[in-house]
Order: structure tokens, then C-alpha cells, then sequence
């Protein structure tokens, strides 16, 4: 019986060239669209180039339509590839007019290659899966931002209006402090000159958000993606059990078989062994 039309578009999505040749076109295009930002190679090569990214392009959709054609519905309930029809479609969206800056979203078709290569795949599902766990750390961040914003406003707000002189204006003061970008020489060596004892201010506040709260977002990241590779861990060894398993439910069921025609062949052994004595000379 010959396989269904479906069948074999299914077995040559699932094969590892199909894959590899899908993975390579993703790195060509974002070869080109570098390409294309180059006035100099736009003027040289335009149309090629051009011409090569509708021609990638057009691979992509067929490749989408052949996935939607063997999962169906299915097809849907893949995260990643729900992602791939996102970001495709973008760049089918006519890039003209008020449109134009759509062609800048181009690119994000070079981010298909997350969900075509397994590592990368699963680092990002490492960084979703610790969104939960880092979600009370943003929410203590904040109040801690929001403390020593009011506090700042209040002691150098009069002093330095261009860096303290508005809530808002304290808080982006104290995030450039947190990253420590120019944080000395920039802000608080001017405070202190005005107000020696700032640094009883300004150092407390960076030992609590720089080396306290921001490493608690590295250990909850690097939980999860210690848990993602356990849990990924833990599905290979159940497939490989499986996998034994039906092997040794093969092997078992070729014993019986073979069983059953040693002991039919011994019957017949048996059964024949008496007649041949019965023969007359």
C-alpha cells in the first residue's frame, strides 16, 4: 500500500536534510539583509539581492504551508511555530507608505533560527520559564527604586534639579547608578561636593540593587535553566525507556513465536516417527 500524499509530506519535514537546508536558507537571509543596509552593495548588487530575499522568502511561506498541510490543527498548538507564522507574516505585510517601517522587521526572520536549533531552543525556554520566579524580584526592585527615588528627590532635588528634580528624573539617576555607567564621576562626586556625607546615600542604595538584587535575577536564571536541563534530561532517559521497552516487548514476542515452531516441529517429529515404523519391508 502506497503512502498517503500527507504521509510522505510528513517524512520529509521530519528528516534532518530538510531541516538543515531550512536552518541554512535562515542564515542566507540574514546574510542579505545585512547586505542590504550597505548603499554601496545596494548599488552594485540591488536587484540580485532583492530578487534573493523574495526568492527566501517565498521558501519560508512554502515550508509554513507544508507544516500547516501535515499537523493541521496541531500546527497551532507549537509554540514555535506559531512564532515562525508571526514573523513571516510580517514580511509579507506590503511595506509601503505609512507601512514602511515594517521592512525593518524583516530581520526578525533571522530569530527562526532559535526554534531550528534544539540548544538554542532551549536556553529560551530556560529564560521563560524563570519569568514567574523573577516577577516578585522586578516587584522588589521597583519599591526599592521608588524609596530611594522619593528620598533623593527630597535631599538633592533643590541642589540638582537636571538629575533629582523630579520623580522621574531621580529614578533614571539612580538606574545609570545601578548599572554603575559614569556613576561616580557623573553624579555622586558632584552631590558630594555639595553634600559630603552623600555616600551614605548613594552606597547602600548600589550595594542593595547592583550586588544584592540583581544577582538574585543570575540565581533564579540559572535555576531554571539548571531545571529546564534536568527536565530535558529526564524526557531523553523515559524515550530511551520507552524505546527499550518496545524493543524487549519485540524480542520477548520473537521468543514465544520461535517457542511455538520448536514445540510445532517437535509435534511433528513426534507424529511421524511412528508411522515410519508401521511401513512393511
Amino acid at each position: 500500500m502506497h503512502p498517503s500524499l500527507r504521509e510522505r509530506a510528513r517524512t520529509l519535514i521530519e528528516t534532518t536534510g530538510f531541516e538543515r537546508a531550512v536552518t541554512a536558507l535562515i542564515v542566507l537571509n540574514a546574510f542579505t539583509l545585512g547586505l542590504e543596509t550597505s548603499e554601496r552593495v545596494m548599488a552594485a548588487a540591488g536587484p540580485f539581492l532583492i530578487g534573493l530575499d523574495r526568492a527566501i522568502l517565498a521558501a519560508f511561506v512554502a515550508e509554513l504551508l507544508l507544516r500547516l498541510y501535515v499537523r493541521r490543527l496541531a500546527f497551532f498548538r507549537d509554540p514555535w511555530r506559531v512564532f515562525d507564522l508571526i514573523v513571516v507574516g510580517f514580511a509579507l505585510v506590503p511595506a509601503t507608505g505609512n507601512l514602511s517601517v515594517l521592512r525593518a522587521f524583516r530581520i526578525l526572520r533571522v530569530l527562526r533560527l532559535i526554534g531550528s536549533v534544539p540548544s538554542m531552543r532551549r536556553v529560551v525556554a530556560g529564560l521563560l520559564s524563570a519569568i514567574p520566579g523573577m516577577g516578585s524580584i522586578v516587584l522588589l526592585l521597583t519599591l526599592i527604586f521608588y524609596v530611594f527615588a522619593v528620598m533623593a528627590t527630597k535631599l538633592f532635588g533643590e541642589a540638582f534639579p537636571e538629575w533629582f528634580g523630579t520623580l522621574g528624573e531621580s529614578a533614571y539617576s539612580l538606574f545609570q547608578i545601578m548599572t554603575l555607567e559614569s556613576w561616580s564621576m557623573g553624579i555622586v562626586r558632584p552631590v558630594m561636593e555639595a553634600f559630603p556625607y552623600a555616600w551614605a546615600f548613594f552606597v547602600p542604595f548600589i550595594v542593595i540593587t547592583s550586588f544584592a538584587v540583581l544577582n538574585l535575577f543570575v540565581g533564579i536564571i540559572v535555576d531554571a535553566m539548571q531545571s529546564q536541563h534536568q527536565s530535558d534530561a529526564h524526557d531523553e532517559r523515559e524515550a530511551m525507556m520507552n524505546d527499550m521497552g518496545a524493543v524487549l516487548a519485540e524480542v520477548r514476542a520473537l521468543r514465544t513465536e520461535m517457542a511455538s515452531l520448536q514445540s510445532q516441529l517437535r509435534q511433528g517429529q513426534m507424529v511421524s516417527a511412528p508411522s515410519q515404523g508401521t511401513n512393511p519391508d
